[in-house]
């Protein structure tokens, strides 16, 4: 299968970049803001939830992969240990709140209650998977 790769520009993109990262997991130590650049990155292991059981694919996958916005003036964190910095955290899901459009919150829900909040300048992100892949244990259930 293809590397994803995906851009958002806007709040329907996030939603698809948000779709393709819930249950991604990543080390708090390796979530880095870059002020002087306006970046913030998170290298993760998404779940491929695009890869679909059945003729060619017989297991549940992750895959390597980066997502990192641009054009972010501010980063702050809620509910997340960054004194521990080998704790696992899992997106839930990413949204978008306009204050003065195009500028706005980018906010990453982890399960657990943990929040980052993005202050950006308009939405741009870019999700790319690295190559790595191997099959996952067992895929993410969420009680709804």
């Amino acid at each position: 299968m293809n590397a994803l790769k995906l851009v958002a520009l806007d709040d329907e993109d996030l939603n698809i970049i948000s779709a393709h990262t819930q249950d991604a997991v990543m080390k708090v130590a390796d979530l880095e803001y870059l002020p002087a650049a306006k970046r913030f990155v998170l290298p993760m292991n998404r779940f491929a939830w695009e890869v679909k059981k059945g003729l060619f694919r017989k297991h549940n996958e992750r895959r390597q992969s980066v997502l990192h916005f641009d054009r972010v003036l501010a980063a702050k964190t809620s509910g997340i240990a960054r004194d521990k910095p080998q704790e696992v955290l899992s997106l839930l899901a990413i949204s978008f709140v306009p204050i003065t459009a195009p500028a706005g919150i980018v906010e990453l829900i982890f399960s657990g209650g943990g929040t980052i909040m993005l202050e950006v300048e308009c939405v741009e992100a870019r999700l790319a998977d690295l190559g790595g892949a191997w099959q996952a244990s067992s895929r993410p259930a969420h009680r709804g």
